[in-house]
């Protein structure tokens, strides 16, 4: 190899510079910038910290933002948590409880809510009351629909009592059932049915016509399947066979409808347990709860459109709907349905079969399936 060589090349010394001898600790010169830093401790073979303990962890890039993406997520989540409890203290103040259930010396077993559907044009206009054949208010509300749930133990059970059921209206007489709410508003009819019953009423839940219409086209139509043709001149119904996304003022008329069925009102009172279970079932599903856009309205609606008793809360009606989306179903055993009374063509119980029915539901046990005819539409 030639002399003329610069030595040193490979030490990074200059070409000439006198050979380098052994340094001093004091002679080395500052560490290069991004030049790695020693490593004190270290013990033998570079392995670990000296005493041969494990090497500390290195922390890399990746993992410093995971505890902000957590605190992002925590926050999101109290954030959503704080306007849903919110929301629901605001509906529940919504709610009218106007109603006070009558004192009771009775028990029975689970839990009893009597439903009505009044003819309330409360929310409609004059246009709309001739739009939708309702006419003009007479002073006296009526109840259109009659229903009782019961949830207990087993299966929940809605049973529907014709609004013509000739029954005797505590201080009043003999009359037909819708006419104790005329006559005494909500307290007076809940206390007719708890003697007619003999069950004890724990919650009461009331619309009338406008909340009925508002809450169905907040949730875009509730879709209906028809056997046959509706025409109802008195309700405004004209529906063809097949299935139809009925809006507000369609399924007013339909659940009203009564003039198109051979059997009358029996077969309105199936027609509003099937309208009033399909409602109910998309109101509660994914796609309505889950979407600001349809859930903030229909709640609203519905919490100003209900009637409640006093003692009644959001979380008590969550339960109930809940129940409602798929109970046992059917109406109080009838004997006559065309019983010619002082009051007019009414309906007359079978009262030994409605008196099992009633002593079943009130001691909490099923009602025998034969008492049970199930719901068709018509």
């Amino acid at each position: 190899m030639s002399d003329d060589w610069p030595q040193g090349w490979y030490r990074g010394e200059s070409a000439g510079a006198p050979p380098r001898g052994p340094r001093s600790s004091s002679d080395r010169p500052p560490a290069r910038r991004g030049a790695w830093p020693e490593q004190p401790g270290r013990g033998p073979a570079g392995r670990g910290p000296a005493g041969g303990g494990p090497r500390p962890p290195r922390v890399y890039g990746g993992r410093r933002r995971r505890p902000r993406i957590g605190r992002i997520i925590a926050t999101v989540v109290v954030v959503i948590l704080v306007i849903a409890v919110g929301w629901y203290f605001w509906l529940d103040g919504k709610l009218h409880r106007t109603v006070t259930l009558p004192a009771s010396s009775s028990s029975s077993s689970g839990t009893n809510w009597l439903i009505t559907g009044d003819d309330s044009r409360a929310g409609l206009t004059r246009t709309q009351q001739d739009q939708m054949h309702v006419g003009q208010s007479q002073g006296e509300l009526n109840s259109d629909s009659i229903m009782l749930l019961h949830v207990g133990n087993g299966k929940p059970e809605l049973i529907s009592i014709p609004r013509d059921s000739y029954v005797d209206i505590p201080g009043h007489g003999y009359n037909k059932i819708n006419a104790a709410l005329g006559e005494g508003g909500p307290t007076l009819l809940i206390k007719t049915i708890e003697s007619v019953t003999g069950l004890t009423i724990n919650h009461y839940m009331g619309i009338g016509f406008g909340g009925l219409v508002s809450v169905t086209n907040d949730i875009g139509g509730v879709q209906m399947c028809l056997k046959t043709s509706v025409q109802d001149s008195y309700s405004g119904s004209k529906l063809s066979p097949g299935c139809h996304n009925l809006n507000g003022d369609q399924a007013l008329s339909f659940v009203r409808d009564r003039h198109s069925f051979a059997t009358g009102d029996l077969q309105r009172i199936q027609d509003q347990r099937a309208y009033l279970k399909a409602l109910l079932n998309k109101s509660m599903s994914p796609g309505t709860y889950l979407n600001p856009f349809v859930a903030f309205p229909f709640s609203s609606d519905a919490a100003g459109a209900i009637s409640v008793d006093q003692g009644t809360h959001l979380i008590d009606l969550l339960q109930a709907g809940m129940a409602l989306q798929n109970p046992e179903t059917g109406t109080v055993p009838i004997a006559d349905p065309a019983y010619p009374t002082a009051a007019g063509e009414a309906v007359e119980w079978d009262h030994s079969k409605a008196l099992e029915m009633f002593n079943d539901m009130k001691q909490d046990q099923p009602v025998p399936t034969s008492m049970l005819g199930g719901t068709s539409v018509g």
